[in-house]
């Protein structure tokens, strides 16, 4: 698959990230914080589809079963998630000790798990999509939260739902590639 699929799927992933930390944003973080959140979420989701590749290389090998099927189920799950909570009212917004931005970093990167589980289907070299998603991930993150101040929250929410909706249609172009 070409870069320009890997880099939707970047962005798309990065939509929870971005979402989340326009939120967090106006709780007017230090510059400090900005940076190391937005380093720990990119290390994050660096990592996460390299762990998810290697084990689902393994499922592949236990369970037969077409990758690209993998893929869209996959990317489908996340997108309507991504959709689901997008509707969500409540975000309980509350910072944040370093504990605290490890958590964060990793529950906004574990869908980069999941998507790993793909990642041999989606590209040939998994590392360049882990770096793609790396970049992608500091970069949203760190544009939410400094935008954060300034953006509405239905931003915030419009961005995770549309998000999940380009997830959901990589995932059927997969389906009948």
């Amino acid at each position: 698959m070409d870069l320009i699929t890997v880099v939707l799927i970047a962005v798309s992933l990065s939509m929870d990230a971005f979402s989340l930390s326009l939120a967090y944003g106006t709780l007017g973080l230090s510059k400090r914080d900005i940076y190391l959140l937005s380093t720990i979420v990119g290390v994050y989701h660096f990592f996460m589809p390299l762990i998810g590749m290697y084990i689902g290389y393994w499922l592949l090998r236990v369970i037969p079963i077409s990758p690209n099927i993998i893929v869209l189920v996959v990317l489908g799950i996340i997108g309507i998630q991504m959709i689901i909570s997008s509707f969500n009212e409540s975000r309980e917004i509350k910072i944040m000790n370093l504990i605290e931005l490890l958590f964060f970093g990793l529950a906004v990167s574990l869908d980069s798990f999941s998507v790993g589980l793909g990642l041999r289907t989606i590209y040939e070299i998994p590392v360049v999509c882990s770096i793609i998603f790396m970049c992608s991930s500091f970069l949203f993150t760190y544009l939410g939260l400094n935008l954060g101040k300034t953006i509405n929250n239905k931003l915030g929410k419009t961005a995770t739902m549309l998000g999940g909706i380009m997830l959901i249609f990589i995932g059927i172009f997969y389906l009948f590639k």
